[in-house]
């Protein structure tokens, strides 16, 4: 199975993961989780915020993926730039966690890059 699709439930769980230590402050209430109050400010809403990007990211990245695979792209190049895709989250969501907006800005801009090139991988494959 090529990494890439590896990648897409990486891609899946990695939301869910990164708002994660927001959720271990005693002030969490799991019996009512999406209290907007709790969300608010500071590092919870950043992370609140990551969480969101994630999922929002997850459905063009797996269907690039899927795409890629599907129309003959390279497994190689598409497995690589799946690769880079979550590393690029990984420093997204780090920017996102320490506040650093034009990092985190950059990482996003060439994760985007990286899902469109797996999605036009089959156009430049032989």
């Amino acid at each position: 199975m090529p990494t890439a699709i590896w990648c897409i439930l990486i891609a899946a769980i990695l939301p869910m993961i990164t708002v994660f230590p927001a959720k271990l402050n005693k002030d969490f209430d799991n019996a009512n989780p999406r209290d907007p109050g709790y969300w608010k400010s500071g590092f919870r809403a950043r992370a609140k915020a990551a969480e969101q990007n994630g999922f929002e990211a997850f459905p063009f990245f797996a269907v690039a993926v899927i795409v890629g695979l599907w129309q003959g792209g390279s497994v190689e190049w598409i497995d690589k730039l799946a690769v880079l895709f979550i590393g690029l989250r990984l420093i997204f969501i780090f920017c996102y966690y320490t506040d650093r907006a034009t990092p985190r800005s950059l990482a996003w801009g060439a994760s985007v890059f990286s899902i469109i090139g797996i999605f036009t991988s089959p156009l430049w494959s032989v």
